[in-house]
């Protein structure tokens, strides 16, 4: 069998005898001259690591689920030229499991003076911000001999946002709020105070809106239309304990949570309201205020990025202060809590009346698709067990979001994939509405 690398050196050397591949380098360099001064000289020529010049660039956040690529520049200040072995260390949830040895290792030539790039690209895996560890260094003479390791310590963070998946569903509503701000033929029936035009009356329209004057002076009854409110509070209060750290397929509730909060979001600040955040749950997490449409969205991506849920029961009456400091004039206020009894009637039910009498209130709560999934299962005596437990807990959901319609909340109940937009309709009715 052919030689090579290291085996095939040590061999012609006569240190290494035919067959024998894992030298022992005390016999070796013992009665091996020759050998001792080609490792030497390996040793001497692999290029020092200590004095290597290490900067870092590139992208410094990146939503869930896309990359980001962080550049490492090494400049190699010595007069012999530079062979390397680099690893990049970043947390394990800066890459998809499995990929990490692949995207975190690279090899390096630099030669003497000069300076190379290497990208090392990152798909995190969880939101929050991933700060890079030690880059290793392993250099390496040009027989391969020996070689030089250090480390070094580069500081670099890549914030990892919101993935705003639901931002597909932004067109649709937008079209549909264009409708309701009369800036297509589509008319509606909407309560405002902004008076916008007369039409003519059609069966269904409230007598109220009529214009009587109008209706006189030509011969068919006129009514008034109206546009819809604009330049509205909306307090959007993300609730940080720990029913939202339930996990709802790959995601806790919360992730849920804050999608539907960013299109809502966006759906308002386009309709010319104004949008804050509020995350609490023993304490306020996060808090964005008096934000412009331009820099809303940036703003809130950013305070949610390092938003993680808290294993503590929420305190409701502390909840409910903060918000109504947050909120001192008629808002819309957004609960995106759970719909579990205990936390609703023992912790929010009793504070609910300081929120409804002052403020329109709209509790949105992330709904397990696999319960609705266990109360249709049949087929053995498992599945009719796990179909009796889906409907008790769909019957308790449904008696406290009664509990909460009776005190004039808004309750709206929904999967997932299906929260943002449903949430997003229900402002929309409210706001055709004219409660808002």
């Amino acid at each position: 069998m052919p030689l090579t690398g290291r085996a095939a050196l040590l061999a012609a050397l006569g240190a290494l005898p035919l067959g024998i591949w894992e030298p022992s380098w005390t016999g070796i360099l013992a009665v091996n001259a020759p050998l001792a001064v080609a490792c030497a000289c390996d040793f001497a020529l692999a290029a020092p690591v200590r004095r290597l010049g290490l900067t870092r660039s590139g992208d410094t956040s990146a939503r869930l689920g896309e990359t980001a690529d962080v550049t490492l520049t090494v400049t190699n200040p010595s007069g012999r030229p530079l062979r390397a072995h680099v690893r990049d260390a970043w947390p394990p949830s800066s890459w998809q499991q499995g990929t990490e040895m692949e995207a975190s290792r690279h090899h390096l030539t630099v030669p003497a003076g000069e300076r190379r790039r290497l990208t090392t690209r990152l798909r995190p895996t969880r939101r929050g911000d991933r700060q890079a560890d030690r880059v290793t260094i392993r250099s390496y003479g040009p027989l391969r001999l020996f070689s030089r390791q250090g480390t070094h310590r580069i500081p670099w963070t890549v914030r990892v946002l919101p993935p705003f998946t639901s931002r597909k569903h932004l067109p649709s509503k937008l079209a549909r709020l264009r409708e309701l701000d009369g800036r297509t033929s589509v008319l509606t029936r909407g309560e405002g105070t902004e008076f916008d035009s007369l039409r003519e009356y059609v069966p269904g329209d409230d007598t109220r809106s009529i214009d009587w004057r109008a209706t006189a002076r030509q011969t068919s009854v006129a009514v008034r239309t109206w546009r819809p409110e604009r330049d509205r509070h909306i307090l959007l209060v993300l609730d940080t304990g720990r029913t939202s750290a339930g996990r709802v397929g790959d995601a806790p509730r919360l992730d849920a949570s804050m999608d539907a909060a960013l299109l809502l979001a966006a759906l308002a600040s386009r309709a010319g309201d104004r949008v804050d955040l509020l995350a609490y749950d023993r304490g306020v997490r996060a808090l964005v205020q008096g934000r412009t449409a331009n820099d809303l969205l940036p703003s809130l991506v950013n305070a949610m990025a390092s938003l993680e849920p808290e294993l503590v029961e929420t305190n409701a009456r502390g909840l409910t202060a903060t918000a109504l400091r947050a909120a001192p004039r008629r808002s819309l206020i957004v609960l995106l809590t759970s719909l579990d009894a205990a936390p609703v009637e023992e912790g929010l039910l009793p504070v609910l009346p300081q929120l409804t009498q002052r403020h329109t209130v709209l509790l949105a709560s992330v709904a397990d698709p696999n319960i609705a999934r266990m109360a249709t299962a049949r087929g053995n005596t498992e599945s009719v067990y796990e179909a009796a437990a889906a409907a008790q807990a769909q019957t308790e959901r449904q008696r406290t979001a009664e509990q909460l319609r009776r005190h004039g909340v808004t309750v709206v109940d929904a999967t997932p994939d299906n929260l943002a937009p449903v949430l997003a309709d229900a402002y929309l009715a409210l706001k055709a509405a004219g409660r808002l």
